[in-house]
């Protein structure tokens, strides 16, 4: 096993950001949800339990609705404005990738007490700042670039912000960033996350960039963290392209990159469908030349999303995309593999199974 195969089986399989039935029991949402159902019949049609982007659900009129909340905390720390709006932003892409528009969002702040001095920039975690790039300020300061970040994601991409809670209680050098975010399904039915067919091509909209390298870093295969950057125009443009593609009728699976970028989107969709893909790097749209295959596979690069499509559909939806300005490419296909393989120009780059080897611990 490869650094870069331990470090996205890390986040596939140990880390709680996918991981979060290892912490939360859903079953006792589940048998909630059921109990509920029996007086509302049909309401819910994907639930926490689906293991999928967002919730799926039908109000009484008989208009579905799409649902999502995303926490972005320990982005926070080093760069506060772009957490939140990266987590506004990455909210509202799952609910396009369930087929849906944002339309609400919702918030929660948690601080340190307003007048309590917190550190911003690459020491934050330490408490102390020895690169001499960090910032001090309030943390009222701090929830007002958080605030900000917000405002300006969804004023960029047209959803209203109708309210949310805030608390001064927290004590820790994270803070807490909550998004909520509420849409309209525009597609006849929820789009969801498994691959459904052998032989379906996988369409990447949106480049990547050598931001969001948490994971990377974290396993100590890059020596700088670089959270993940707010892109406005570009969030607006795949979220427009997308919607176009996606009111095409012609997608069978879908899902935005978040963690761990194109490695986590992939490998999620093929091991909740039992199938398998393989993927060429070098064929994804990137911002610069000199990117690591590493990064184009796990980089959380925001404003991009992955289709699976039929062959013959393909350049129906890639017309549509187009349409709308954004940069889309043919990365993959859908294969009858257990396993998803990702390549740079034909050389094996990681190949990760759809169950951790044994004894696998991070």
């Amino acid at each position: 096993m490869n650094k870069v195969e331990k470090a996205l089986m890390h986040a596939l399989f140990v880390h709680l950001h996918h991981n979060i039935d290892k912490a939360i029991d859903f079953g006792v949402f589940k048998k909630l949800n059921e109990q509920v159902g029996k007086m509302w019949p049909g309401s819910l049609l994907v639930g926490p339990d689906a293991n999928d982007d967002a919730a799926v659900f039908k109000v009484p009129d008989g208009c579905m609705m799409v649902a999502k909340m995303e926490s972005h905390c320990s982005p926070a720390v080093p760069r506060p404005y772009d957490a939140a709006a990266t987590g506004a932003g990455g909210a509202m892409r799952d609910v396009v990738a369930m087929g849906g528009r944002p339309l609400f969002l919702l918030d929660f702040i948690g601080t340190r007490p307003l007048d309590q001095e917190v550190i911003v920039g690459p020491c934050g975690f330490d408490g102390i700042c020895t690169c001499g790039k960090c910032r001090t300020m309030s943390s009222g300061k701090r929830v007002n670039l958080m605030v900000q970040g917000i405002r300006d994601m969804c004023e960029n991409m047209g959803v209203f912000v109708v309210g949310g809670g805030f608390s001064t209680s927290f004590s820790d050098i994270v803070p807490a960033v909550v998004i909520a975010v509420i849409g309209s399904l525009v597609s006849d039915k929820p789009l969801t996350k498994p691959a459904k067919n052998v032989g379906d091509k996988l369409i990447l909209v949106g480049e990547t960039g050598n931001d969001g390298n948490d994971t990377l870093y974290r396993a100590g295969l890059v020596d700088i963290l670089r959270p993940a950057e707010a892109l406005f125009r570009e969030e607006r443009v795949t979220m427009e392209a997308s919607l176009a593609a996606i009111k095409t009728g012609k997608i069978n699976a879908c899902s935005d990159l978040g963690a761990a970028g194109i490695g986590a989107a992939v490998s999620e969709s093929v091991r909740f469908g039992g199938l398998g893909a393989r993927v060429e790097l070098s064929y994804a749209p990137v911002k610069a030349d000199n990117l690591t295959p590493e990064e184009i596979l796990i980089c959380e690069t925001q404003a991009r999303m992955i289709f699976q499509i039929a062959p013959n559909d393909v350049q129906e939806v890639l017309t549509a995309i187009e349409s709308q300005g954004a940069k889309a490419a043919v990365i993959g296909e859908i294969t009858a593999e257990k396993e998803a393989v990702f390549t740079y120009k034909g050389e094996t780059i990681a190949r990760i199974p759809h169950n951790p080897p044994a004894g696998f611990g991070g």
